[in-house]
């Protein structure tokens, strides 16, 4: 046998040794769910306001607007993971958002038009449908419930346009709540120093199984090494009810939450500091029937801590109808574990919430919705609303019918305040309302 011969195969084994050594878990992770992420490319068109004529500036500004409108297209990117083999996709809601066009570029290069399932703003999570002639490689949706500060997890995406790239790192935190740059509060979030960056959002967040246990979002742009990802149990949960209904049924559980001072805690006996308060519950509503009682603290949901009021309501919305959820409640020194299973927010309690909270009557005018009537006293009659005033949109959300209407203000309603804009005879103006009154 030729010595060369018996050197290549020496320096074959070695370099096959070599790379055995060197897969690691990470690794293997990569090439085997790198199939199933997806490159998210979107079109949308948007009109702007084009200075001719040799006007200034100045003089389209203060001249009303001068100037012709022009539309133009506008490129967006983002990643998304398939989890059905029947084209299922998942990512984020803000990367889809207001697209007339989405496309999907798969693993092996193919581009397939992509059509919306449902979508959902305030848990950033959409669902997307392509069409193959084949069952597509998918990634296994795991758990978040076990998740352990510390452990490896691996991101895969396309930051800045630059497909299939792969960051690793650890869980740095559960549960997690921010604020971010536009004042939305995002809550129950996986905190990982896996780099994650424009283009990443949609893409899946993995754990050394291969499994996903979160959907990366980059909705906190200014973070410097933290990255943000939905958890698991959260995307299956809005995933299901995305797919089966297009969106998320805003659902009610009948419990007015409010913040718990340190002095009131301590009287209570909470010596903790968090926790919210049961200012009351709803009469035959889904907690009333778990057991929920007024002067209750709310100490955990679903197996995470509750900072406050506001972190309640906003960990409730996460949960759609029929979706059952542990809650952790303290009440004269002892603490007990109840389940309760939000339902459907009732119509009934659509007017109360629009007369109560802002001190209006609506009702349906040509394609918006009329002022009918305003409660002496409200903040409605205090910001000058009058009967006759036409409402168009709710938290930029058009109100063309009493659905909409009915559907915008629900997903408000657990806010501070309400933007709407309203037009009176031949204009028309914003204005935001505070809530007041107790939740519903």
């Amino acid at each position: 046998m030729k010595w060369w011969f018996l050197t290549g195969l020496l320096l074959a084994s070695t370099v096959h040794a070599d790379m055995a050594r060197r897969r690691s878990a990470v690794v293997e992770v990569v090439q085997r769910v790198s199939p199933a992420v997806v490159y998210i490319g979107t079109e949308q068109e948007v009109e702007s306001r084009f200075r001719g004529g040799g006007r200034s500036f100045l003089e389209d500004f203060f001249g009303g607007g001068g100037g012709q409108m022009e539309r133009r297209k506008v490129q967006g990117l983002g990643s998304g993971v398939i989890i059905d083999a029947s084209g299922i996709i998942v990512t984020n809601d803000h990367v889809i958002r207001g697209a007339s066009a989405i496309h999907v570029v798969l693993a092996d290069g193919r581009t397939l038009e992509a059509e919306v399932l449902g979508s959902d703003s305030t848990n950033d999570l959409a669902v997307l449908r392509v069409s193959a002639k084949e069952p597509l490689p998918t990634a296994k949706l795991g758990t978040s419930s076990d998740l352990m500060i510390g452990e490896t997890v691996i991101a895969i995406g396309s930051p800045f346009g630059l497909s299939k790239t792969v960051t690793a790192g650890v869980v740095s935190a559960t549960g997690r709540t921010f604020r971010a740059e536009d004042g939305t509060v995002y809550n129950d979030f996986v905190q990982t120093d896996a780099a994650i960056n424009p283009g990443n959002s949609g893409g899946p967040l993995l754990n050394v199984d291969g499994e996903l246990i979160g959907i990366n979002t980059a909705i906190f742009a200014s973070a410097q090494g933290i990255g943000f990802a939905i958890p698991a149990d959260k995307v299956r949960r809005i995933v299901d009810e995305l797919t089966r209904f297009g969106k998320v049924r805003p659902s009610w559980v009948g419990i007015d939450a409010v913040d718990l001072p340190s002095q009131l805690a301590a009287q209570l006996g909470w010596d903790r500091s968090y926790g919210a308060l049961v200012a009351s519950v709803e009469p035959g509503s889904p907690a009333e029937q778990a057991g929920v009682r007024r002067g209750d603290v709310v100490a955990e949901m679903g197996g995470s801590r509750i900072n406050d009021a506001e972190d309640f309501d906003t960990r409730v919305r996460g949960y759609p109808a029929r979706s059952t959820f542990p809650l952790v409640l303290f009440h004269d020194g002892e603490t007990r574990t109840l389940q309760v299973t939000p339902v459907e927010f009732p119509p009934r309690l659509t007017e109360t919430l629009a007369w109560e909270r802002l001190g209006l009557k609506v009702k349906e005018a040509r394609g918006a919705m009329a002022i009918s009537g305003v409660r002496p006293g409200s903040v409605a009659q205090e910001a000058g609303l009058e009967p006759g005033d036409v409402i168009l949109r709710v938290n930029n959300q058009p109100v063309a019918n009493s659905d909409a209407f009915r559907e915008a203000l629900l997903t408000a309603r657990r806010g501070r305040s309400v933007l709407l804009l309203v037009r009176r005879g031949r204009y028309g103006y914003h204005i935001t309302l505070p809530f007041q009154g107790q939740r519903l």
